[in-house]
């Protein structure tokens, strides 16, 4: 258990001695870039990402600045910017050497009364390539052509569970393969307001579960009718954004949480909703998926995270986005942050005032600042790749590959805890739990620390059964020989005692 000790020391002394001597990638753009230990304490780290372009409306040719931008979507190599106080949508074509050009602006449509948009909010595309558009201030959704002539559009809900008193008021949506949109609407509280293809409404989806403070509880309880009237009631709360991976669940964020229900874990600022509207997100990392986990004040931060968009890349991971802090974190399926960047301070390129959304173009990311109107493009560095590659060489069985990929990270960041992780998840595959539990043991993680325990045991055993079987002999069959040849001596010695 000593000699166990020393090596475990032995081992984290060369990783820190390894971080030091490695010089911090960090660029000037982003500042620096991090992550959490299992003591939930901060470990800078290279940069994942670097920031190959900042564009406004200058560098697209128009004439008229951005105004109250709200949406990145993207599909294909096309982009979408919603410009919501100008009432135009910009599409947007990135050519083969990286520029951004714009294509088209998208202002009106054909078919339909108005046929201006009034405070446009967002937009989406299906398979088909129909343009799904929410015109929040003409209470509408519209599907439109590539032509842009309206095939359909999707109105207030004539149902009784939708409060007829309230104005449909459409924010963001999404489409599924089959044609089905789902919606978020302000003064809605139910959830997702689901459509089928032809319009018809289906209800609510993914509603939160409501919370609320037992004091406030306890007041109302003691308060006239009138005064409970007045006071906020206990209803569910509203999503921010939503996006939708390529297995067609839905990634959902809200703003709407509290720095003690953040602390306590009750708290799901992101969530990915299956079919029936249940949060399907797997957590099992060292840290919540809450964005940051210290919340200290200064160097222009305050505040915990409020993560506005949710962007799903491939092999499960997904990129949040904080409008408060003006980061960005990386979480893999399984919970585990990768890494985080960015901060606030839009003067610098790779930092944010009041970021509102962002999408992927491949693992390109696009971030949208309404507050300096500005669109800025990161793509990732050699770090960043390495881990995309390790998740999806791990994803695709070739688990060799992916500890080796692993091991390169580790080179590059010591700090890293998911690359010992990473590693020791590689061993496992390869069956070799005995490497695989030091790995483990180095950076606490208990649950995969006992799969590789449980697996070495049986090994072990498996490898050493004739020995195992041997000392059983030795311990059971001897002792019995003994006790058998003690007991025949003992007879022949009382049967000479009786002959004489």
């Amino acid at each position: 258990m000593k000699r166990k000790r020393v090596l475990r020391l032995f081992a984290v002394l060369i990783a820190v001695m390894t971080s030091l001597m490695i010089p911090m990638t960090v660029s000037a753009d982003l500042g620096y870039s991090y992550n959490y230990d299992w003591w939930e304490d901060i470990q800078y780290s290279p940069d994942p990402y670097e920031v190959v372009g900042v564009y406004s409306f200058e560098d697209f040719g128009l004439d008229v600045n951005f105004k109250s931008p709200d949406s990145l979507y993207i599909i294909d190599n096309t982009l979408y910017i919603v410009d919501t106080g100008n009432n135009r949508i910009l599409e947007v074509v990135r050519e083969e050497n990286g520029a951004l050009t714009l294509a088209r602006v998208i202002d009106h449509v054909v078919g339909v009364t108005p046929s201006t948009f009034n405070t446009p909010m967002d937009v989406c595309v299906d398979v088909d390539g129909y343009i799904y558009i929410t015109d929040k201030g003409n209470n509408r959704i519209l599907k439109v052509t590539k032509n842009l002539r309206v095939v359909q559009t999707f109105t207030k809900p004539t149902d009784n569970t939708f409060d007829q008193s309230l104005a449909f008021l459409p924010e963001k949506i999404v489409v599924d393969e089959v044609g089905r949109v789902y919606c978020i609407a302000e003064n809605v509280n139910k959830g997702l307001i689901k459509y089928e293809s032809n319009g018809e409404f289906k209800g609510f989806t993914g509603a939160s579960q409501v919370t609320y403070d037992w004091i406030d509880y306890l007041w109302k309880k003691l308060s006239t009718k009138a005064q409970r009237a007045a006071m906020e009631s206990f209803v569910p709360t509203e999503y921010d954004n939503i996006a939708m991976d390529d297995e067609g669940f839905i990634y959902a964020c809200t703003t709407n949480v509290k720095a003690s229900t953040l602390r306590d874990g009750s708290a799901k600022p992101i969530r990915r909703l299956n079919l029936m509207g249940s949060d399907i997100l797997i957590r099992n990392g060292n840290t919540r998926v809450i964005g940051d986990v210290q919340w200290e004040s200064g160097a222009g931060y305050s505040d915990y995270s409020l993560i506005t968009d949710v962007c799903p890349l491939d092999e499960g991971v997904y990129v949040a986005l904080d409008k408060n802090r003006g980061h960005i974190f990386a979480y893999d399926n399984q919970g585990n942050m990768l890494y985080a960047f960015g901060g606030p301070g839009g003067n610098l390129d790779g930092h944010f005032e009041k970021p509102c959304s962002i999408d992927n173009m491949g693992h390109d990311l696009f971030v949208l600042d309404p507050t300096y109107n500005s669109i800025t493009v990161f793509t990732p560095t050699e770090y960043g790749r390495l881990m995309f590659d390790a998740i999806r060489q791990y994803n695709q069985g070739d688990y060799i590959t992916s500890g080796e990929t692993w091991e390169k990270v580790l080179a590059m960041n010591g700090n890293c805890d998911l690359a010992y992780i990473g590693i020791g998840r590689s061993l496992l595959r390869q069956k070799k739990y005995k490497e695989a539990m030091e790995y483990f043991e180095l950076k606490f993680d208990d649950d995969n620390y006992s799969k590789a325990f449980k697996q070495y045991r049986k090994q072990w055993v498996e490898e050493h059964i004739a020995l195992i079987i041997v000392v059983l002999i030795v311990l059971i069959v001897i002792p019995l020989a003994i006790g058998k040849v003690k007991k025949i001596k003992h007879e022949i010695d009382i049967a000479d005692i009786f002959r004489i």
